[in-house]
């Protein structure tokens, strides 16, 4: 993984969103999607504890963001519809991108239903083939629901025909549903296997997290998200025998892909907390702050989508390097560099050198 990485090859993410009825009504208290308007709902702890883990390995922290089981304002129920309102161009800019466009969609698109996951996941598999020729490029799709499925069948025989693609599945479950059957699709237990046509997948690309379970406890949050991507990327390369590309220039962004395959080497590494200030690994989730109206822009829809009523924004997410990092500049080179404290103890890389 770290060969690949540090080659080259781009990670990107895609996320997209459980908007069908069953979370409950967002003027409800006990709705999932409730719009509170002096915190977050669970679906934006979610976006932000697990976008915010995502983000550090994302190519350009651009995401493509979806919602499914949505009522358009046409009347329309759309199992794969843009967040921002703009199907030709889905794209949002890191986690405060995706909380915009989620708070927008949620003043405008009416909860309904069913929960299909079939049509992104397709989606998602489209877009790998997307990749100019030469290019290395992996997807993430991160889906965020209740767990509440509709289309178990479908949706398996979507994930075996992507299994042969450079695309892994992070399912992300909120609130308090049974999730057997997302632990069937993660196939840990048993090798997913179609029903319909006895085919099996070609290898695991799914993980499933259980977000109730590990919200307050950051550490164990991101090693379970992150645990399986490094096989399944070097996985899906060395079947197509890919090998890793050769970095064979310094670019403006190796520092930055530096301490993504850094970060992500510690985080699916984790065993337990090393920080006795913050046992439960919330310090990310502490250092949000709320934010005045004029700093709050939503972004731009398209015409036929109903302008979002007045109503207290959500606070501005705060983004920055993961916990215990700090970023410094070689007084020699000029150069950044990234520490992590949580192992490193009075390290300075020497950057003169560095290819």
């Amino acid at each position: 993984f770290l060969e690949y990485v540090s080659g080259g090859c781009q990670i990107n993410i895609m996320v997209a969103v459980d908007f069908t009825a069953s979370n409950g009504t967002p003027t409800d208290r006990r709705s999932l999607h409730f719009k509170n308007p002096s915190g977050w709902n669970n679906y934006q702890q979610a976006i932000i504890s697990v976008g915010e883990i995502l983000e550090k390995y994302d190519s350009n922290r651009r995401f493509e963001a979806y919602g499914f089981g949505g009522q358009l304002p046409n009347g329309k129920v759309s199992h794969c519809f843009a967040l921002n309102g703009n199907a030709q161009d889905p794209y949002v800019e890191g986690v405060q991108g995706i909380l915009d466009a989620y708070s927008s969609s949620l003043n405008n698109v009416t909860l309904y239903g069913p929960t299909n996951f079939a049509e992104i996941i397709r989606t998602a598999h489209m877009a790998t083939k997307r990749t100019p020729p030469g290019i290395q490029s992996y997807k993430v799709l991160l889906i965020i629901t209740d767990g509440e499925i509709t289309d178990m069948e479908d949706t398996v025989d979507a994930i075996v025909d992507a299994s042969n693609a450079p695309l892994s599945i992070v399912i992300v479950g909120v609130g308090p549903a049974d999730f057997s059957r997302m632990h069937r699709l993660d196939g840990d237990e048993q090798v997913l296997t179609s029903e319909n046509t006895g085919r099996r997948v070609e290898r695991d690309i799914v993980q499933f997290v259980s977000f109730r379970d590990l919200k307050n406890n950051g550490p164990l949050l991101a090693r379970e998200v992150l645990m399986e991507i490094p096989d399944q990327l070097t996985s899906y390369y060395e079947s197509k025998g890919v090998k890793p590309g050769r970095r064979t220039e310094v670019g403006p962004d190796w520092d930055v892909a530096s301490m993504r395959v850094a970060s992500f080497r510690q985080a699916s590494s984790f065993k337990t907390p090393t920080n006795p200030n913050d046992p439960a690994g919330v310090s990310s989730l502490a250092s949000m702050r709320p934010a005045a109206a004029a700093q709050h822009s939503m972004p731009s829809v398209r015409e036929d989508y109903a302008a979002p009523p007045t109503v207290p924004p959500p606070p501005a997410y705060d983004s920055g390097l993961p916990p215990g990092w700090e970023e410094k500049v070689d007084p020699s080179s000029g150069r950044s560099y990234y520490v992590n404290h949580q192992v490193s103890k009075g390290y300075t890389p020497n950057l003169k050198d560095t290819p």
